[in-house]
């Protein structure tokens, strides 16, 4: 199967079924003479109110759709704002995965078409993505939906298409207990190459025309009635316990993990390092107050992110020496034999990584841990510091992680500097900055500017020694493909090349680091 994904950006509207359309034309006509004159003498007025261009109106198409949609007995997908159909009719029949977007007003979509093998399960490439919301829940029918639609679609000058609009009569059966049939007409304006503008004054002649504001976000939500899932812990209260410090982040995290989780799969940018940064965020609140909840049942969850960390750690670093090597190789004029080992060598073994990385995230194991990690945040044992205060738990926790970082600073002055036991110190620091970065970022919503700036302090000794380390680990790879014997001289002396500039630049994120200290 080949999925397809696009980010829909689109406005709805309730109307009364009949309603006539408004002229749409008037979306893309060109200004007139007057109002021509008007924005010339009113210097660029019309054009921070989006002032429409010269395009077209194409001819309306009618289709009836038919769609059923799949979610869990306790509707979980429709609960976080997911929703899973299948449908027939009109131009993009098949299989459609929507969830929300980073892009404010859209909603990411993924497509298969029966073409492709979608045509009678679920396709397993859309059920990883929902895998961490469903676990190990059935997928059922829950709702069946039948649109007539009538499609509008506007153009630009050149032909190419900006937006589609659609004029619905929906005729909607809950499947669920109790369920009931449901009608209703809407208006749907969705951008094809259109920018925000288009939008703004779309919506207002749509609501000029006699729209309302849609009752729901989807149809689906309107044909079963389910609103969207409220978490457990949405706000810290004024007097929070550490436990109830703990329970907000780790709902925090938790979120984020969920979150990246789909892009990891599919290698979206950055997703495996914010993924691993999830994790590792998670075992360090559980670290740093390790009186709010019981170990016996934070520890096993804690271990289960140390294993998930490493296989993400993995692919991290494949990505990260792979990066690395593309941007040496780019100012340097590398033969094809350093090229294969440095680049198309470092590509079989990421690819390799990412599979090991979509096999760990679909494991059992991995789906009872996360079933683990809720029960944490919802049903906590609590510890023996529980009921402690959340601003002292989180002094003493700062001030600990903190203190930590300073000994082993202390230990590094007693070190030659640029020894491997040295080197091997300079990572001690780093890895207790980021604790201490993490520690202190746990109590940021209890607003103590103490702590977010020990957090600030501990961010830039990890930023300069992380950079260092990611040199370090350059080196070493550099040094491990100068003993491969089947490299020419060319290339033995383009790795020799590479090398002095990484240890260059390691030394001047040394240096950094020390004037951050002084």
């Amino acid at each position: 199967m080949s999925p397809s994904d696009t980010i829909e950006i689109e406005l709805k509207f309730d109307v009364e079924a009949g309603l006539p359309a408004p002229e749409l034309f008037e979306l893309v006509a060109a200004p007139s003479n007057s109002e021509q004159s008007t924005a010339a003498t009113e210097e660029g007025r019309a054009t921070e109110e989006g002032r429409a261009t010269e395009g077209s109106i194409g001819d309306p198409e009618t289709y009836l759709l038919e769609a059923t949609y799949f979610d869990t007995a306790d509707t979980l997908l429709a609960k976080n704002k997911i929703t899973l159909r299948r449908r027939t009719g009109g131009t993009d029949a098949g299989w459609h995965l929507k969830r929300p977007s980073s892009v404010a007003g859209g909603r990411r979509e993924t497509a298969i078409s029966f073409e492709d093998g979608g045509d009678s399960e679920v396709p397993t490439a859309l059920r990883e993505q929902i895998l961490t919301v469903i676990r190990s829940a059935e997928l059922v029918p829950v709702a069946t939906i039948t649109t007539d639609r009538t499609v509008t679609i506007v153009r630009d000058e050149h032909g190419r298409s900006l937006a589609e609009f659609c004029e619905d009569v929906v005729s909607a059966e809950s499947l669920l207990p109790g369920g009931s049939t449901n009608r209703w007409a809407e208006w749907e304006f969705e951008l094809t190459g259109g920018d925000h503008k288009l939008l703004k004054r779309a919506r207002k002649l749509l609501l000029a025309a006699g729209a309302r504001r849609a009752s729901s976000e989807s149809k689906l939500a309107r044909a079963i009635g389910t609103q969207p899932h409220d978490d457990l812990v949405r706000a810290l209260p004024k007097k929070a316990s550490a436990l109830g410090l703990v329970q907000f982040d780790l709902a925090t995290h938790r979120d984020a993990l969920l979150m990246w989780d789909p892009i990891a799969r599919e290698n979206g940018h950055d997703a495996i390092h914010q993924m691993r940064v999830a994790a590792r965020k998670i075992r360090s609140i559980l670290q740093s107050y390790p009186g709010a909840i019981a170990p016996e049942m934070s520890a096993p969850v804690a271990d289960e992110l140390r294993q998930l960390a490493e296989v993400l750690g993995d692919a991290r670093d494949r990505e990260v020496a792979l990066a690395a090597n593309e941007h040496l190789l780019a100012r340097e004029s590398a033969p094809a034999d350093l090229v294969r080992v440095l680049i198309e060598d470092e590509q079989v073994r990421h690819e390799r990584s990412l599979k090991a990385v979509r096999f760990a995230m679909s494991t059992p194991r991995y789906l009872q841990m996360l079933d683990d990690l809720d029960r944490l945040i919802e049903a906590p044992i609590p510890g023996h510091a529980a009921t402690q205060d959340a601003r002292k738990a989180a002094a003493e926790a700062v001030g600990l992680s903190y203190a930590g970082m300073r000994r082993a600073e202390k230990k590094l002055k007693n070190l030659s500097a640029w020894s491997p036991e040295w080197v091997e110190q300079l990572h001690t620091v780093r890895k207790r900055a980021k604790a201490v970065r993490y520690t202190a970022e746990s109590a940021d919503p209890l607003g103590r500017r103490a702590l977010a700036k020990a957090g600030a302090e501990a961010k830039s000794v990890q930023t300069h020694l992380g950079i260092f380390h990611d040199t370090v680990l350059n080196r070493e790879h550099l040094a491990k493909a100068a003993r491969n014997p089947a490299l020419s001289r060319d290339a033995l002396f383009v790795l020799g090349r590479m090398d002095a500039h990484e240890e260059s630049r390691g030394r001047r994120a040394v240096r950094k680091y020390r004037r951050s200290r002084r």
